[in-house]
């Protein structure tokens, strides 16, 4: 079940008005804004059986549509090519009509770019083969190169750094691939504001120590999904990689957050910022109330109807007042909607696919 995501300014009121910083302390200066981050999902949002978006996703296409609109970041997966050049694409395999199933990363540059999204497949997680269907098929894949010479220049990137999770990668092969990765960024990245994330552990401490210049972020499902790695498995272990591996901040699937929000304060205490992915960020009021927890952002696929929220509660000033650099909330819901919100938000958070 999802709510309609709401215009805040329609909201009534509640009795008592929430103080929020306006300037996270927790953020690399990178990602330091008087705003609540919204970034959006492989650029306006993933492609999926539910998907209102027709725009193949990870194509310039889609990152400069979710540029549109008021947005700090989009999020895409880089992966290296077989001949040593990264590219943008999140399956770990691709599908198509005439070409069967491949590895990506097995493919060279040019193989890769062969590909139509007019013949390519999904495969969904119970193997299932379907097409994949979007609108304007043209040149729909791309290299992080075009991204950085193509994407609207205003626009961060949220790189985040693919590796399949069946394959046991040694530190050198990781290496090599980040290397390249970096090489692509130093050369084309200009001013334009760079976050790396990834859900490996070694790939986000290699990169942490392969560089200074980017914050990097650790990915985790917080125990939504239970994996070999005891590093990926609760929001306790994500808060210990980042003080060990000196990461900036962490990429929670935002049930484990809302199973858990007394894990915030420890990442607080960390000093690390602290972001959100997952279905469920495409409902406004879950986005509103990760304000209110102190999340500092989330990765959204209903880009237009996540922002016109964001855009609501975050230019809201108590009307125009501000204080000592606090925001005063003006968002608000009535003492039965915000009852109704935080008793469906469990259930919502137990749910398979949320």
């Amino acid at each position: 079940m999802l709510l309609k995501t709401l215009q805040v300014s329609d909201v009534p009121a509640l009795d008592q008005v929430h103080e929020i910083s306006t300037s996270s302390p927790f953020l690399p200066k990178t990602l330091k804004s008087s705003n609540f981050t919204v970034i959006g999902h492989r650029g306006n949002g993933m492609n999926s059986l539910s998907s209102t978006n027709p725009t193949m996703e990870n194509s310039i296409l889609s990152f400069n549509k979710a540029g549109k609109f008021p947005i700090q970041f989009i999020e895409f997966d880089v992966q290296v090519t077989s001949d040593d050049h990264p590219i943008i694409f999140h399956d770990s395999f691709i599908l198509a009509k005439n070409k069967g199933e491949k590895r990506v990363t097995d493919l060279s540059l040019n193989q890769f770019l062969s590909y139509n999204s007019k013949a390519l497949l999904r495969k969904t997680h119970d193997g299932e083969i379907l097409d994949w269907s979007v609108e304007n098929h043209e040149n729909p894949l791309c290299t992080l190169q075009e991204a950085f010479l193509k994407v609207d220049p205003h626009l961060g990137f949220n790189i985040e750094l693919k590796f399949d999770d069946e394959v046991a990668y040694k530190d050198e092969e990781l290496i090599h691939s980040l290397q390249i990765v970096l090489n692509c960024v130093y050369q084309y990245s200009g001013d334009r504001k760079i976050i790396f994330s990834s859900f490996s552990p070694d790939a986000a401490r290699l990169v942490r120590g392969l560089q200074n210049l980017y914050p990097v972020f650790f990915l985790t499902d917080g125990g939504v999904e239970i994996y070999g790695d005891d590093r990926r498995n609760s929001l306790e272990e994500a808060v210990k990689l980042c003080r060990e591996c000196g990461l900036q901040g962490i990429v929670s699937e935002v049930r484990a957050l809302m199973r858990k929000p007394s894990v915030i304060s420890e990442v607080r205490e960390a000093g690390l910022g602290l972001m959100s992915y997952g279905k469920l960020n495409n409902i406004g009021e879950i986005v509103w109330l990760q304000n209110l927890m102190g999340i500092d952002g989330v990765i959204v696929d209903r880009v237009q109807e996540i922002t016109e929220v964001v855009s609501g509660f975050a230019g809201l000033k108590d009307e125009g007042r501000e204080d000592e650099g606090k925001l005063l909330v003006g968002p608000r819901f009535s003492q039965v909607e915000l009852e109704f919100v935080l008793k469906l938000i469990p259930e919502l958070a137990k749910g398979k696919g949320c």
